[in-house]
């Protein structure tokens, strides 16, 4: 998915102060287009350094965009985040609720809208993902707010009052109770209501996020810590 990494060339752009730090920032992207478009907004923002993907010079931003957040995007996302010190703007034409969840249980706080980029909302994410600050859009916000407002009070699709902390959400919980129980993948999606594609996607970022190598490690691993 990132073999469109953004290339370093010499550019015209304003040239910031000595007291100005720029933020290095790699774009990645599926198509060549997105990638270009994005790119070009960034050049005119002197508080940005392009840089390519396998810069490792400290603090930095990664730029993903992508159409959807699926699985292939989800392993990418995956991937920056465990880049040291790396921060993660997206940029989607849309997203479902339980890959929001995923999205945020990942550290990532900066969301735009594909139809909403602009030169300034790129370079407003960028500094919000720089400082750690949030920024999602209004409409995102209020959908995380009440999706996780059902996860606290127990709403949810096929919720057990389990032991469950800032861990691990009730959603992962439930799939990894089934996974222990036997089930596959089509079995836990038909019972909880999701796509097979979002129950993968469930796995994988609980094993992403806890450093573990399998779904049998991951249910190991709830059942030692008294998630299930």
């Amino acid at each position: 998915m990132l073999q469109y990494a953004d290339d370093v060339r010499t550019t015209t752009r304003p040239i910031p102060t000595e007291a100005t730090r720029t933020i290095p920032v790699a774009v990645h992207a599926l198509d060549p287009l997105s990638r270009a478009g994005v790119v070009s907004f960034l050049r005119q923002c002197p508080e940005v350094s392009l840089v390519d993907d396998s810069h490792r010079g400290g603090t930095g931003v990664a730029l993903l965009v992508a159409d959807t957040f699926d699985e292939t995007a989800l392993t990418s996302l995956s991937r920056l985040v465990r880049a040291d010190r790396t921060r993660v703007v997206l940029v989607l034409d849309r997203i479902q609720e339980p890959e929001l969840l995923n999205v945020v249980s990942l550290g990532v706080t900066a969301i735009l809208w594909r139809r909403e980029v602009t030169r300034d909302r790129l370079r407003q994410a960028v500094l919000s993902a720089d400082r750690g600050h949030g920024d999602l859009p209004p409409d995102l916000l209020g959908k995380l707010i009440g999706c996780m407002g059902r996860q606290r009070t127990g709403d949810g699709p096929a919720h057990d009052n389990g032991p469950t902390d800032f861990g691990m959400l009730p959603r992962e919980v439930d799939v990894l109770r089934m996974v222990a129980d036997g089930m596959d993948t089509g079995e836990i999606a038909v019972k909880l209501l999701y796509s097979e594609r979002t129950i993968k996607n469930i796995i994988h970022t609980v094993t992403t996020r806890f450093q573990l190598r399998n779904r049998a490690h991951a249910v190991a691993y709830a059942l030692r810590e008294g998630y299930i």
